[in-house]
């Protein structure tokens, strides 16, 4: 069976399952216009903001970072097993996002507010 029919078997049956592929993940993004200029909102829930990086070259802003799996059972101990998964569809891994938008960034004022699991990038055009 080729890999695509594969893909379109899992994609049709298992919906959830490209999330856990090797490989960074791309984490879903909203580009709205201001009047003053953009707001980028990336979607990165269970992402801490110290994992976050985000870089600015010319109209690029390229976001990277890693979201780690806890553990939500207390009392685990590092010598334990790990748990054995049943069904895993969030995930866990480096992630990798660049928007280009239709402007220069290299005058634009750039701020950052990360809340509720998503990162608000506010660019202001300086004229």
């Amino acid at each position: 069976m080729s890999k695509d029919m594969i893909r379109l078997m899992h994609a049709l049956f298992l919906p959830g399952a490209d999330a856990c592929q090797a490989g960074p993940w791309r984490p879903n993004t909203d580009v709205y216009r201001t009047r003053n200029g953009w707001l980028v909102k990336f979607e990165l829930a269970g992402v801490r903001v110290d994992d976050i990086d985000l870089q600015v070259l010319g109209s690029r802003l390229t976001l990277r970072g890693v979201r780690r799996d806890c553990v939500l059972e207390s009392g685990q101990k590092n010598s334990e097993l790990s748990p054995v998964h049943h069904r895993m569809e969030i995930a866990y891994s480096q992630f990798e996002r660049t928007v280009e938008l239709p402007c220069d960034l290299k005058k634009a004022e750039i701020t950052t507010d990360y809340r509720d699991g998503l990162l608000l990038v506010r660019i202001v055009s300086q004229s």
